[in-house]
């Protein structure tokens, strides 16, 4: 059965291949997402470099950027062949980048040509077709906007909804205060769900704490953490560990003491990094979903340094991982399911 308890929302330039993989050890439950990947760059570039994943991440989606029902349906079929187990369509990002391109966040000005996105994608995937959104654009926080929005598309039958609880604005706000500087309004996100109670909302947005989390989930169906995922990594490990017991990553028993079961999502990921490197991945680009890791304990800003350092990069390969672990006080002890929530995430989405 498909879930969406907990979910790593899509990050350009942060929610690659790699970043996933380490994602999926920290917290084997987790629904993990791709970067935004337009129509064109699959129809017209290198597809395998775009789609290429481990067996180890499903569940993992992928997102699409686009805005033509054709070009959407022969991109969501790719996808699917690929093996992704969710197409997700970009509704929210605000970028102007995005809005030249006629997609993202615009889009939600014309919810019939969304749903006619929609219908062609699930007309030609037996995968299931999601949208993620904003409530609203630039200030007009009027509810029946998002639930108008909202309701053409569950005519066209898309039953999960991934809410980014803000308005998008469009002109004059940056992508990163997109993320910031209007106002959250999380409850909306509840009225949707009353107002469309057998479809699946996802919230997303603002969420850095345990505690919030965990009560969004008993709320909703689901919380989608991007910033704070990227840069306090274990609050994936600590809510993966509320869905049930301890789970494993695949092909290994997960340890019930917690210094060693952070050693082994060390030492699963260094084999990871080991193989990928030999075949050419950088492993700048290999270990930056790591650097976050460690925050907040001793020794982390080492452990960042080095990891940041190009010539102990070039110097010492996927071994630097271990250096980079030895130097941590206490030898990297792992975050405890019951960590005060004070102790994970101040970043904000």
């Amino acid at each position: 059965m498909a879930d969406w308890r907990l979910c790593v929302a899509p990050m350009i330039d942060v929610t690659d291949r790699h970043c996933r993989y380490f994602h999926r050890l920290l917290a084997p439950r987790a629904r993990l997402y791709t970067e935004m990947i337009t129509t064109g760059a699959l129809l017209h570039g290198d597809a395998a470099r775009h789609l290429d994943f481990d067996a180890a991440e499903h569940p993992v989606a992928l997102q699409l950027g686009g805005s033509e029902p054709d070009a959407l349906a022969r991109s969501a079929r790719l996808g699917a062949d690929w093996g992704y187990d969710e197409i997700n369509l970009n509704c929210g990002c605000p970028s102007e980048r995005v809005q030249r391109g006629a997609f993202g966040a615009c889009l939600m000005a014309e919810p019939r040509l969304v749903a006619d996105c929609v219908r062609a994608m699930q007309d030609a995937v037996p995968v299931p077709v999601t949208v993620k959104h904003r409530l609203g654009l630039d200030y007009d926080e009027s509810y029946d906007f998002v639930r108008d929005f909202v309701g053409i598309l569950y005519d066209e039958g898309c039953r999960v909804f991934i809410a980014h609880a803000r308005n998008a604005v469009l002109k004059g706000l940056s992508p990163k205060d997109n993320r910031e500087k209007p106002p959250l309004r999380h409850d909306e996100v509840l009225r949707l769900k009353r107002d469309f109670p057998d479809a699946t909302f996802v919230l997303n947005g603002g969420l850095d704490q345990v505690p919030d989390c965990l009560d969004w989930m008993r709320r909703l169906d689901g919380v989608m953490l991007g910033r704070a995922a990227w840069h306090h990594p274990d609050i994936l490990a600590v809510l993966d560990r509320h869905l049930g017991p301890q789970a494993s990553a695949p092909g290994a028993d997960a340890p019930a003491d917690d210094t060693a079961w952070a050693e082994s999502i060390l030492d699963r990921f260094e084999a990871y990094a080991a193989r990928q490197h030999a075949q050419g991945v950088p492993l700048h680009i290999l270990v930056r979903g790591l650097l976050g890791w460690r925050a907040g304990r001793p020794g982390a800003r080492q452990w960042r340094r080095l990891l940041s350092d190009p010539a102990a990069l070039r110097a010492e390969g996927p071994a630097v991982l271990r250096r980079a672990w030895d130097l941590l006080a206490g030898g990297g002890q792992a975050l405890r399911a019951d960590v005060p929530a004070s102790s994970v995430g101040q970043s904000r989405m």
